[in-house]
Formats: C-alpha cells, structure tokens, sequence
C-alpha cells in the first residue's frame, strides 16, 4: 500500500473511532436523560452566578433526588417575571433577592416555616412566614487598586471625587437587588439616618456616573476587577471572591455607614413542586449547605451555629447603621421613580 494510501486508511479508521465515541457519549447522555427525567423536578429562579449555585444545586439533587432546573436573570426581571406568571408559575423557588426588595411582593410567596428555623440568629429569623433569610450580605465598595493608585476612598463621600467622572459602576437599583441595597445604605447613610435627607448625595453622585447604571450586579465587580471602572457598588461576597481570586481590588467598608442586609429563599404561591421546593429551603439553610457557603463561597450565614468567612472584618468593628424603611411597595417604587428621574436629569 503506498503512502498517500496508508494515510487515507488510518485517516478513515480515526474518523470512525472518533464516530463511534461521539456516538457512545450521546447514547450516554440519552441514558442519563431517561433517569433523571423520572426524578421530580424543581424550577429554581435566582440572580447567583453559576459558579456560587452550581455546586450547591449538584449537592441538594444528590441529596434529594430531584432535578433542579435553574433559570438565572437580574432580581428585578426575575421578580417581574414571577409577577406576570403568577396565575399561572413556572418557577417553585425564587433563591436570592434582598428582603427589602422582596417584602413589597410579598402576595407572590408562599407561607413556609423552615426545619432550621430555630437555628437563625434572632436578627434573620423568618417573623413574616414567607421569608426565609438566606444569607447576611453587607454592602461594600470594591475598589481596583491599579487604579485608584495613592486616591483615597474610603466611604460614599469620595465618590463624589471629580476625578471618578465616569469611572463608579453601579447597576440600576430598579434591576439588582444589590444596587437597591446600595440606594437604601447611601440615602441612611448620607441622610445621618434620615432617608429624605440622602436625596442630595443621589443627585452629585448621579452627576459623577455620567449617564452609566449596569444592568447587573455581576457587571459591577467583574467590571472593577477588569479595570473598566476604579470603584463599583457592590456587596461583600461577590468582592471578596474576587479579592481572593488575586484580582487587584480591595474592599471598603463606608465610613458613613453600612447596611447588611439579608437576602433570602421564596417559594412561589401556588407552586407546581411544592414538597421539592420546601426540601430545598430546608437543604439551603441547613448546617452543610451553610457551612459550605461560609467556607467555600464567602459569604456571611444566618445561622447561629456557623462562624463567618475567615478573613471578614468583625461587623463589631465596623460603622453599622440600620434602615427601617425602603420594605414597602409604596417607598421602593417612589425612590426608584426618585432616582430614575434624577439619574435621567429631570427635576427629582
């Protein structure tokens, strides 16, 4: 056989080989797919980057035997999606979300008592009975130190520094549950606890953003770390992931003040998988799931049993204030209206 031969013949035996193993793995898949389709299944919506729920929705169908179908999305288009499919919901789980931004909507969600309940610290415990607090998120700024260079920022005031036009990224509050969070801990924290005081700063730092808002909160700390932007308005997890990564930011505490404020798990009124959806509020909060996320995953827990991420300054040790409005459906769409119109340079 010659040589231009030869090598048709290996080339065809390696196309076939390579055939044959594609075609293993398909029929493979089909095989997993029969299975996991008899299992039950759970529609989960949650605004978490993959790489935080991934490993937690892998453990919970190990642990469950149910088949989670996750739908990822900003809070405010997830919220609102919920809304519109409420006569008729194709989500069992909403999983994320302040509860400040949740509690205007709380006719979407169903009443539920968690198994772990009496393990929350008093401060997170579920009083309102759909409301499951999830985990403790303070509100930080995340700062790029590339570019910051000797600038001092330390809390809101010095983002009102001129040579920050157009370099803060902050998501429309409308949009991200986070930057909401963020508009209720400027305005307390600015206002020296009164709100309507705060509206001042809302106006010079809408001038410094120069016409940006982010439609996300992943767009805020994935930008900062890029180096598109010198700060960004973000919370504590998604900073120190990121500061643990070996990015080049570093995270601030305001020193006019912060909020940390827990974001949760809902369950869907009327939700079509009901017994999966309270296994998965029970899972989430539970001793494993928490301890994983405080160790793996940064973030601060509610349970009374499980310590905070190494490395997190002691809330003790920090400037905490605390906002007891911005909870109700009336004052959330006023002060997003508020700062839409500000935002847009009409008259707020």
């Amino acid at each position: 056989m010659g040589n231009e031969k030869r090598w048709r013949f290996v080339l065809l035996l390696l196309v076939l080989a390579a055939g044959s193993v594609v075609m293993g793995s398909w029929q493979l898949l089909d095989r997993e797919k029969e299975t996991t389709d008899d299992l039950p299944e759970l529609v989960v919506y949650s605004p978490h980057p993959a790489e935080f729920t991934q490993p937690l929705l892998d453990e919970f169908e190990k642990e469950a035997g149910v088949r989670v179908r996750l739908v990822n999305g900003g809070t405010g288009k997830l919220l609102q999606r919920v809304r519109e499919e409420q006569e008729n919901p194709q989500a069992d789980i909403l999983w994320g979300g302040s509860v400040s931004m949740i509690k205007p909507d709380a006719d979407l969600f169903a009443a539920y008592e968690s198994i772990n309940e009496t393990m929350m610290r008093p401060e997170f415990q579920n009083r309102e009975g759909y409301m499951t607090r999830f985990t403790d998120v303070p509100s930080v700024l995340l700062v790029n130190t590339d570019l910051a260079g000797e600038g001092k920022i330390e809390g809101y005031e010095d983002l009102l520094n001129p040579r920050l036009h157009g370099k803060i990224a902050m998501a429309d509050p409308a949009l991200s549950s986070s930057s909401y969070e963020q508009l209720i801990n400027m305005l307390y924290a600015m206002g020296k606890g009164n709100p309507e005081d705060g509206w001042d700063y809302i106006r010079s730092l809408a001038d410094n953003l120069d016409g940006s808002l982010l439609e996300s909160s992943a767009a805020v700390y994935d930008g900062v770390a890029r180096g598109r932007y010198v700060v960004g308005c973000t919370f504590e997890e998604a900073a120190l992931t990121y500061q643990r990564s070996g990015a080049p930011v570093r995270i601030v505490y305001m020193k006019e003040g912060v909020i940390s404020e827990p974001d949760g798990v809902y369950i869907v009124r009327n939700a079509k998988h009901l017994a999966a959806a309270k296994q998965f509020v029970d899972f989430i909060t539970g001793h494993g799931a928490q301890s994983f996320i405080a160790r793996n995953l940064h973030r601060r827990s509610v349970r009374k049993d499980v310590a905070a991420p190494e490395g997190l300054q002691e809330k003790d040790d920090l400037v905490m204030i605390s906002a007891n409005a911005g909870d109700t459906e009336e004052i959330r769409q006023e002060w997003l209206e508020r700062f839409r119109m500000i935002f847009h340079g009409k008259k707020g």
